[in-house]
């Protein structure tokens, strides 16, 4: 079997995802369009050798429905004769699409694939795809799960509580990921990742003044009465502060096997070693990330004392914290220049994100292995592992 390896990876500056937010006038196919156009630029591939493209969003609806990625192409300049498609696996979406695209190669069906994400946010705000009063689950489901299934915010707060998370250590969490993120960008380490655009060169989020003292003043975000009967164990910990904000980005990477890559000229930054994908409880959502990461610990043949650097998308300070204590992994090695809680987290867009976040800090730092893992809706997690070249 061939082996996969990736040589390009951009991004989009990440902005708020609200009304006047650094993106907000750009329209998702756009955003989308900007990063793949500067991919072909960058690698100097002739975006004709291109198989597929294949996208990740959420909100498939309004201005991101009709196969976003498709137009995106189109709007990038690729010719008619490449193809797109645009998957959803809620926030792992664009994650998926690397594991598509790079087992693809690796099987032979690709030779040179684009994984990309887009999520414009405050054009599509979350669940603009379930009109009021449908119900996106179906009655099998309400059979299954007779007290029914909670929204992502309390199940950061049961997570929080199962693993006995306080609110000083989610918010200390949070701090740290702003002031990584500040940091990185002072030091030009997102220089090589981020492709301005419409003069939005940085990421409209992250607070380098950040504080707990700050943070110890907000309110909970998901509190609410019914809920708190239902689970007497919260204890309402969960704050706009210590979880992602909504954003507008879009991020994607260029995948080959060695042997294209050699005969195209392109420098390989990374090699795609091992993927995994997993099923959790629907209920606490989240955590799908701790079963994920010891599958594609598995797979690889691999331990954690293995991996040099690890990306955990920062959905909640919880879900991070809570997925630390089960693995024992080094915070010192977690998102070393920030994560979702300063960068932002547009959807569709941070899987893609996160590993060009990880491909360049590998780079920079030397690193041989790094990991990549990402919770999602309805209980789901991808991971996977990279290795230099």
């Amino acid at each position: 079997m061939r082996d996969a390896v990736i040589v390009e990876a951009v991004r989009t500056p990440i902005g708020k995802g609200k009304p006047g937010g650094a993106l907000a006038h750009v329209h998702p196919v756009e955003l989308l369009a900007h990063t793949l156009r500067t991919l072909v630029e960058r690698s100097g591939v002739d975006p004709a050798l291109v198989d597929d493209v294949i996208g990740g969003t959420v909100d498939q609806v309004g201005e991101q429905a009709m196969n976003t990625t498709r137009y995106a192409a189109l709007s990038a300049g690729f010719p008619e004769s490449v193809p797109a498609t645009t998957v959803d696996r809620q926030c792992g979406s664009s994650q998926q699409a690397v594991h598509f695209a790079a087992q693809g190669v690796m099987a032979g069906a690709y030779d040179l694939v684009v994984a990309c994400g887009v999520e414009s946010m405050s054009r599509v705000p979350m669940w603009s795809n379930v009109p009021p009063g449908k119900d996106p689950f179906g009655p099998g489901v309400a059979e299954r799960y007779p007290e029914g299934l909670v929204p992502q915010g309390i199940s950061a707060e049961l997570i929080a509580a199962k693993w006995s998370i306080t609110r000083d250590r989610m918010d200390a969490f949070a701090v740290s990921s702003h002031h990584r993120a500040a940091e990185a960008w002072a030091a030009g380490r997102f220089d090589a990742e981020v492709a301005p655009l419409d003069g939005v060169a940085r990421d409209e989020c992250v607070r380098p003044n950040s504080s707990t003292e700050i943070l110890a003043g907000l309110k909970p975000a998901y509190h609410d009465p019914g809920f708190a009967e239902r689970f007497p164990q919260i204890e309402w910990n969960v704050t706009a502060g210590n979880a992602s904000p909504v954003n507008d980005g879009a991020s994607a990477v260029l995948i080959t096997s060695s042997e294209t890559a050699d005969r195209l000229g392109l420098r390989p930054l990374a090699r795609l070693h091992s993927f995994a994908v997993t099923g959790s409880d629907p209920l606490l959502m989240l955590t799908g990330v701790i079963p994920a990461t010891e599958k594609v610990l598995r797979r690889a043949s691999l331990t954690l004392d293995d991996i040099d650097l690890f990306e955990v998308n920062e959905a909640f300070s919880s879900v991070v914290l809570a997925w630390r204590q089960e693995t024992g992994a080094d915070l010192a090695k977690v998102n070393v220049n920030g994560g979702a809680i300063a960068l932002g987290h547009p959807l569709g867009a941070s899987g893609t994100r996160l590993t060009t976040t990880l491909v360049h800090a590998m780079r920079e730092r030397g690193a041989r292995y790094g990991l990549q893992t990402m919770c999602e809706a309805g209980g789901l997690a991808n991971a996977m592992i990279l290795e230099s070249v």
